[in-house]
Parts: structure tokens; sequence; C-alpha cells
């Protein structure tokens, strides 16, 4: 499993003109290419009326899933720019569909790619980029003095994300910290509350944390 990786929100849209012609890209993370295609289906059946449905995805863990269709449009100008702004950001399990309602000026191979360059762009920033990464989970149960100066200093942390607290008879904090800093995490814990802690790993999973774009 990677380490991390980055991917987009669950699902969005939005849309530019460019010269009469309206472009609407979709958005969604798909995890397999049966996935994928069944949204690119979805869109085609609801802007059935459209010029071209044009799309492109890239899934996997090595990106071993990579497909693009111009959908009518002349060859390399629309599926492949689509495809070529989800590889330059380096986004993972990404599936983009552009529908372009023809405004009756032709743009030329070069408009077409930057076009649809520009639309995928687009939606990919109004549907909001995520960086998924692999953290160990952790239980931390204190007795109730110590609940505020726990979550206090916890919070303070940005690099720990506290995901629960569950107050039962004691409190137990549901945290989840980079796998390689737990041992460090837990030190920090144990010094903080003078060991008057219960410390329990939990499993590993994905943690999703926004991001505003990806490093170029």
């Amino acid at each position: 499993m990677l380490s991390a990786y980055y991917t987009v929100k669950h699902q969005g849209a939005d849309e530019i003109t460019i010269q009469k012609s309206r472009f609407i890209a979709n958005v969604k993370r798909v995890e397999s290419e049966e996935e994928a295609q069944e949204f690119i289906q979805s869109i085609k059946k609801e802007h059935r009326d459209a010029t071209h449905n044009c799309s492109a995805y890239i899934i996997g863990e090595t990106d071993h899933i990579q497909k693009a269709n111009d959908d009518g449009e002349p060859s390399g100008t629309a599926g492949v720019p689509i495809l070529e702004v989800l590889k330059k950001k380096g986004l993972k399990d990404t599936a983009v569909v552009v529908t372009r309602y023809f405004g009756g000026i032709k743009l030329g191979a070069g408009g077409l790619i930057r076009a649809y360059g520009s639309a995928t762009t687009q939606g990919i920033k109004t549907t909001g980029i995520v960086r998924r990464e692999l953290m160990q989970g952790v239980s931390v149960t204190v007795e109730y003095p110590l609940l505020g100066k726990l979550e206090n200093e916890v919070r303070q942390q940005s690099k720990y994300i506290l995901e629960n607290i569950h107050y039962l008879e004691n409190v137990a904090f549901i945290i989840y910290v980079k796998t390689e800093e737990t041992d460090t995490f837990k030190k920090w814990i144990i010094e903080m509350t003078n060991a008057q802690v219960t410390i329990e790993l939990l499993d590993q999973k994905y943690v999703e944390i926004d991001v505003n774009d990806t490093p170029s």
C-alpha cells in the first residue's frame, strides 16, 4: 500500500465557456475501471444531446490503468489533454468527463487541447483535492481530569488527527498519527499524562487531508 497519494474528493463539476462552446467537466474518484466506465456512461446519458463527451481516467497504485477517449474530436485533442492534467497533478483513482456543447466557432487543434485541459483543471479545482495518507490508529484512554489538557495538546499538533472522543467510564481519544511517528507519539502522550494513560494500537487506514493543489 502507498504511504500517501493524491486524489480528488468524491465527485464534483464545473464549466467554462470558450468561443461560445460550453465545456462541462465532471470529476469523480473511482477505484476500478468498471466504476470509471459506469461514471462515463452516466454522464453521456445525462448529456446525450451534447456534441462530444470526452473522457480520461487513471487508476491504481502505479497508475497501471490509463485511458483517454476523444469521442469524435480530432485525435489527441481531447482525451489526452484531460489525461495529461491528471498526470501532471499526480492524481490517482480519478475519472473526468468533459462535455462539449459546440458554439459554432471552430477552435483548431491547439485551441481544443487548451480548452479541454483548462476545463479539466477547473473541474478538479472546484471538486477539490485530498492527500490520502496511511496512518496508524491509536486509542488513548485517560480519566476525566486529564480530558481538557489532552484534547488541547492534541488539537495544537496539526500532524495528529483527532478523529473521535468517546465519553465512557473514562475518556477514549481516537487519534491517527503517521506510522513512522507512532513510538514518538506514544512517548509524548505518556510524558504529558505522567503515565496515567492506556494506549492501544488500532488498525491503519487512509486519512484524507484537504489540500489546495498537488505539488507540480
